[in-house]
């Protein structure tokens, strides 16, 4: 699917199981690979794609801040994986051959959606993702470098979103 058609695959969502989690691992490392690429040097790609799953994953997964969207066969389209607690987007991985096709936006607005309404929302974007997460409202924090469990400081933005606030119930027209 070529970048900017915005027509997402047809799919479905739905929460994501610990069962999940080496299927989510693989397409994370498949993107590292063959989308990261083009912003990191291969040392850098090399160690950050032989990374394991973070020990972090079962909990955030049982804690309901994982998605999964996947096609009518079963196959992994994408996934995104948020800390609610802490109103932060961990990860958001699309399938390289459907960038463009609208489900990483489909994806992070479900994540959006089960954060506490009107909360700051906050995450480390990837170089790669900068311009993505641009396109949905967050903005520029500071440049800056992440910790990644493999031993290496990977490059990455600090971004920010500040939803509007948390929409009360309309009072019934008067009448």
């Amino acid at each position: 699917m070529s970048a900017g058609t915005d027509t997402v695959p047809r799919s479905a969502l739905r929460p994501a199981t610990l069962a999940d989690i080496d299927a989510m691992w693989a397409l994370r490392t498949r993107c590292v690979r063959e989308v990261c690429s083009t912003h990191y040097p291969p040392e850098v790609i090399a160690a950050w794609a032989s990374a394991p799953a973070p020990a972090t994953y079962p909990q955030l997964i049982a804690s309901g801040g994982a998605v999964l969207a996947e096609d009518i066969g079963g196959r992994l389209l994408g996934f995104g994986v948020a800390d609610l607690a802490g109103s932060e987007i961990d990860g958001l991985f699309v399938d390289p051959d459907l960038r463009g096709s609208g489900l990483g936006r489909h994806l992070l607005q479900a994540l959006e959606a089960k954060l506490v309404p009107g909360a700051r929302i906050h995450l480390a974007a990837a170089l790669n993702a900068v311009a993505f997460y641009r396109a949905q409202g967050y903005t520029v924090l500071q440049q800056g470098s992440y910790a990644h469990p493999s031993g290496i400081a990977l490059a990455c933005v600090y971004m920010e979103k500040h939803p509007g606030p948390a929409r009360a119930a309309m009072p019934p027209a008067a009448g």
